[in-house]
C-alpha cells in the first residue's frame, strides 16, 4: 500500500486574510467605543456601523459558500477595500476626544524649515499649470488605489489577494495611528487661527475646536478642473484628522512598491503622478512637510510588516490529497 500525492493546490479554509484584518480592526474599535462611550458623540451609531460591516462580510462569505468560484471570492476581497471610505472619517470620531496637536507639528515645520512650507509652496507655484498639476496628482490617489489592487487580475491572478491584503492592512495601520493622534493639518489649523499669527511664529492651542468645527481653507491655486474635483472630494469626505503621518504619501508609496513587484510598466506610468501627489499634499495645505517624511518612513515599515504577515499567516494552505493504491 502506497500513498501517492495526487495534487497540491490552495483550498479555502475559513476567512481570507483580508477578512481577518477587517474583523480585527472592527473588533478593536468596537471595544474602544465601549471604553470611550461617554466621550464619543454617537457611539450607538458607530456600533451599528460595525454591525453592518460584519453583516457585509458574512453576506459575501455566504455567497461564496453557496456559489464557490473566482467571482464570489473576488467579491470577498473587494468588499473590505470598499470600506476604506467608511473607516477614514470614523477615525475623526475617536481622535477628537483627545487634545489637538497641530501646534506641535506647525512649530516643527517652522523650526526645521524656517517657514511654513505649505504656505510658501502654494505662493511660489501660483500659476494655473502648477495648480492643476498638483491637484491632478492629489486626485490621482483614489483611482491609483484600485488600479494597483486590480492590476494583478490582468497579469498574475495569484498576486491579487496578497496585493489587496497589503493595501488594506497598510491603510488600517495608518487608521490605528489616527485614532489616537489628533492632527488636523494646515488647511484646518490655519483656518482656525489665521495665517498672520502663524507666520509671526505663534502657534496657539485650539483645544477641542475641531470637535465642533470642520471648516477648511479654500484650496490654493487658480480655478481649474482638478482643483474643482479635489475640493469636491474633500467637501464630501474630508475631516480634520489624519495629518501625521501622511497616508496619501504613505499609501501611494506602498502602491508603488506593489506595482514595482507586480507590473513594472504600470509602475513607470504612474511614477509622475506619484511625485505630483507627494508635492500636492503640501501644496494644497493638507499636510505639514514633516508629515510627508513621516509618510515615507511609515510606508516602508508598513509594507514590510504587512507582506511579512501575509507570508506567515495569510497564504492559502496547501492541501495534500492522498490516495491509496
Amino acid at each position: 500500500m502506497d500513498l501517492e500525492l495526487l495534487e497540491q493546490k490552495p483550498r479555502l479554509r475559513g476567512w481570507l486574510a483580508i477578512e481577518w484584518a477587517t474583523f480585527a480592526y472592527t473588533a478593536f474599535t468596537a471595544v474602544l467605543i465601549g471604553c470611550m462611550w461617554n466621550t464619543l458623540k454617537n457611539p450607538v451609531d458607530m456600533l451599528i456601523g460595525r454591525a453592518f460591516v460584519m453583516g457585509g462580510m458574512a453576506l459575501t462569505f455566504g455567497l461564496y459558500k453557496a456559489f464557490p468560484g473566482s467571482a464570489t471570492r473576488f467579491l470577498r476581497n473587494l468588499f473590505p477595500l470598499t470600506l476604506l471610505a467608511y473607516w477614514y472619517p470614523d477615525t475623526y470620531e475617536f481622535c477628537q476626544c483627545f487634545g489637538n496637536l497641530d501646534p506641535i507639528f506647525a512649530q516643527a515645520d517652522a523650526t526645521l524649515f524656517g517657514c511654513q512650507p505649505s504656505l510658501e509652496f502654494s505662493r511660489w507655484a501660483d500659476s494655473k499649470f502648477w495648480s492643476e498639476t498638483f491637484h491632478m496628482g492629489y486626485f490621482a490617489y483614489y483611482p491609483l488605489i484600485f488600479l494597483t489592487a486590480l492590476a494583478p487580475l490582468f497579469t498574475d491572478k495569484h498576486r491579487f489577494e496578497p496585493t489587496a491584503f497589503v493595501i488594506l492592512a497598510s491603510f488600517l495601520c495608518y487608521y490605528l495611528i489616527y485614532l489616537f493622534l489628533p492632527v488636523a493639518g494646515p488647511q484646518y489649523y490655519f483656518q482656525a487661527t489665521g495665517t498672520d499669527i502663524i507666520e509671526a511664529g505663534t502657534f496657539p492651542e485650539v483645544g477641542d475646536w475641531f470637535r465642533h468645527n470642520t471648516e477648511m481653507r479654500p484650496s490654493p491655486g487658480q480655478e481649474g478642473l482638478f482643483r474643482t474635483l479635489v475640493e469636491g472630494s474633500q467637501a464630501s469626505g474630508e475631516r480634520p484628522t489624519a495629518a501625521f503621518p501622511s497616508s496619501h504619501v504613505g499609501i501611494s508609496t506602498v502602491l508603488l512598491l506593489l506595482l514595482w513587484k507586480n507590473n513594472r510598466w504600470l509602475f513607470f506610468c504612474v511614477l509622475p503622478f506619484y511625485f505630483a501627489l507627494c508635492g500636492a499634499t503640501v501644496y494644497i495645505e493638507a499636510h505639514y512637510l514633516i508629515d510627508v517624511f513621516g509618510g515615507w518612513i511609515s510606508a516602508l515599515l508598513f509594507y514590510k510588516l504587512t507582506t511579512c504577515i501575509y507570508r506567515r499567516w495569510g497564504q492559502p494552505r496547501e492541501i495534500a490529497v492522498a490516495t491509496t493504491q
